[in-house]
């Protein structure tokens, strides 16, 4: 699975809360103008690469450019903004959240295996 279009509009993020109540949504909040943010990035485009299917809906924001909408997620979950950061939404609640370092493939695999099927190759 690729990386998801960034959310650009307060209603891309309101349409993101919605559909936490039918299933997970997992946020990325991503500085283009941090190296530790393009790290977390490539950390999650291999977990998603790996992902056969997915049970979680991800989304994206990109914070230098979208700031106002960063902000609102951080306001309406009630959860100190940062960036890079990952957020698991479930039912319009925070289940699940890392930020910087702690934003690994080891970390995403752990923490929401039991959403995605990985694809298993045979040699």
């Amino acid at each position: 699975m690729d990386m998801p279009v960034p959310m650009t509009a307060a209603a891309d993020w309101e349409a993101a809360y919605v559909e936490s109540f039918r299933r997970p949504v997992l946020i990325f909040k991503h500085s283009t103008e941090c190296p530790i943010s393009g790290g977390a990035r490539d950390e999650l485009s291999n977990w998603l690469e790996d992902a056969a299917s997915l049970s979680l809906s991800p989304v994206m924001v990109l914070v230098p450019e979208n700031r106002g909408v960063a902000m609102a997620i951080a306001e309406q979950l009630n959860l100190k903004h940062e960036s890079p950061q990952l957020i698991l939404v479930d039912g319009g609640k925070v289940s699940w959240h890392a930020s910087h370092w702690q934003i690994t493939y080891s970390a995403l695999d752990e923490h929401l295996g039991t959403h995605c099927e990985k694809q298993h190759f045979v040699v």
